[in-house]
């Protein structure tokens, strides 16, 4: 099968992933509201047709996240990319790295950051939640900023995790016992090809990022037990105080919807502020990501960069985005779906797929650079 956009690459991983897997990656919270109006509210904004303009010669770089960019894209943290193809982590940030955009490891990566780190020249951003264990986080702030790292992406949506109904119905999540043991024995003998790439070839099986917590021999089950047991609730603002003490480097807030949310990361000293809703993974009711946007962006009013994630599927919902007040967009499901279908070469395909996407919507809006996008692109949600 041949992908001609996002959702191709999707029904490609479908036929590859054990369900648990697939499972995870496409699915939201509760009743998956919120997820699939972040992407129905992208596509329901009608793009201004403009004609006879010298479009020519069209830009598509910008800056983001304090570094020049091909596109105004960047991959996001997908946790457990990397059983997604053997060692996934360090074949996706190859392929980012290759057309010009930032990757962002999950700190629930299975490759290690070291491992990714050492497989680019460039340098890679890391993505964190705050850990009650303040000695382990800040030992892996230390072994970031050791590698080059010069972004943290602080996830702040996840001081408790929802519960996401598919992840029980498959297996991954909820009672664990002998049952649903079988039950994922069962998805991944249905999914040889995976089996025998990843699960035999494409060991170790663990979050590589909190190894040196764990006990050797340790299992992914035990991982993620431990990652749970050590997500702190107790998190307000003022634990950012701690974060600039022990990290240097760029600092971005993942998470926010609320303008006042905004205001207040703002003086906290980020950076760059990610309005995402967790792809509809957190609050199931919450708004769209692009419904959230501009009033995150006006408020902020240019004291920090905006960025968008969750529903973006096309190079049109980029652009989408960006006239709505973003500087750039993260994706997540859409490069994990390619890395799926077709590891390293299927997330290079899809970037190229949202470059080309991208440009012919710039042209047919009788826009030239991405500097100059605005909400003047964009119809009346009436008309």
């Amino acid at each position: 099968m041949i992908a001609a956009c996002i959702d191709d690459f999707r029904v490609l991983a479908k036929t590859r992933l054990p369900r648990f897997l697939f499972d995870y990656i496409d699915g939201g919270s509760y009743s998956e509201a919120t997820m699939r109006s972040n992407v129905a509210d992208l596509q329901a904004l009608r793009l201004r047709q403009q004609v006879m303009r010298d479009v020519s010669a069209i830009d598509l770089s910008t800056m983001m996240m304090g570094r020049k960019v091909a596109l105004p894209i960047a991959l996001g943290p997908v946790g457990l990319a990397g059983l997604n193809a053997r060692r996934g982590e360090v074949q996706a940030a190859r392929a980012a790295e290759a057309k010009g955009v930032p990757f962002i490891l999950s700190a629930v990566s299975c490759c290690s950051l070291e491992e990714v780190t050492g497989a680019v020249s460039g340098p890679v951003m890391l993505q964190l939640y705050m850990i009650r264990d303040r000695d382990f986080m800040r030992d892996l702030l230390g072994r970031a900023a050791a590698l080059g790292v010069d972004t943290l992406v602080l996830t702040v949506d996840l001081a408790v995790q929802s519960a996401r109904y598919r992840d029980v119905r498959s297996g991954l999540a909820g009672v664990q016992g002998i049952d649903t043991q079988l039950r994922r024995f069962s998805q991944i003998a249905a999914r040889p090809g995976w089996a025998w790439d990843v699960g035999v070839r494409g060991g170790p099986h663990t979050l590589g990022n909190f190894a040196p917590v764990m006990k050797e021999g340790a299992g992914l089950s035990q991982f993620l037990a431990w990652v749970g047991r050590n997500f702190d609730a107790s998190i307000t603002w003022k634990d950012l105080d701690w974060i600039r003490q022990h990290w240097s480097g760029r600092l971005v807030i993942k998470g926010v919807l609320d303008p006042d949310d905004a205001l207040a990361a703002c003086d906290a000293g980020a950076d760059s502020i990610i309005v995402s809703n967790h792809g509809g993974r957190q609050l199931d009711g919450a708004p769209s990501t692009i419904a959230a946007l501009p009033a995150v962006a006006k408020a902020v009013g240019g004291r920090a960069e905006i960025l968008m994630d969750s529903g973006v599927r096309s190079g049109v919902d980029v652009l989408r985005a960006l006239a709505l007040g973003a500087k750039g967009v993260l994706l997540g499901r859409p490069w994990a779906f390619a890395l799926a279908a077709r590891g390293e070469a299927g997330v290079a395909a899809m970037l190229d797929l949202l470059r080309h996407e991208m440009a012919v919507a710039m042209a047919l809006t009788g826009q030239t650079s991405i500097a100059d996008l605005s909400p003047d692109i964009l119809l009346p949600l009436n008309t």
